[in-house]
């Protein structure tokens, strides 16, 4: 078994639960707040906050999370290098999708501007 094997199969298995409460840190670390991460999660998974609160009640897995997301249609136009990954190049489609919600919470941090983020035109 090679590392990326072990590398999927760890991402599967880890709770949503987990990964939020950093995700929130490091948006309100760089001045933006929780409901613009909302927006971009929602944008991505389908999930309100509502659904979000349930998925972390629940533990649920990253592959339970996304079994249950309806992936938004303009996901594929999220590209870049995030944790060392270059997005549309990862293999495996859960992987991929973790790794999209990662790019998304990462450019909130960095300021970029929400329309960006989301993929408008």
């Amino acid at each position: 078994m090679n590392d990326t094997i072990l590398h999927d199969e760890r991402i599967a298995k880890m709770t949503f639960a987990s990964v939020y409460p950093h995700y929130v840190t490091k948006v309100e670390k760089k001045g933006r707040t929780i409901d613009e991460l909302h927006k971009v999660i929602q944008w991505l998974t389908g999930f309100d906050q509502k659904a979000l609160q349930k998925l972390i009640d629940e533990k649920a897995t990253f592959e339970q999370f996304f079994q249950e997301a309806t992936l938004n249609q303009n996901a594929h136009l999220i590209t870049g290098v995030i944790c060392g990954y270059r997005i549309e190049e990862i293999k495996n489609p859960l992987t991929q999708k973790t790794r999209y919600l990662d790019k998304l919470v990462d450019e909130l941090a960095k300021g970029r501007k929400m329309d960006k983020i989301l993929r408008t035109i």
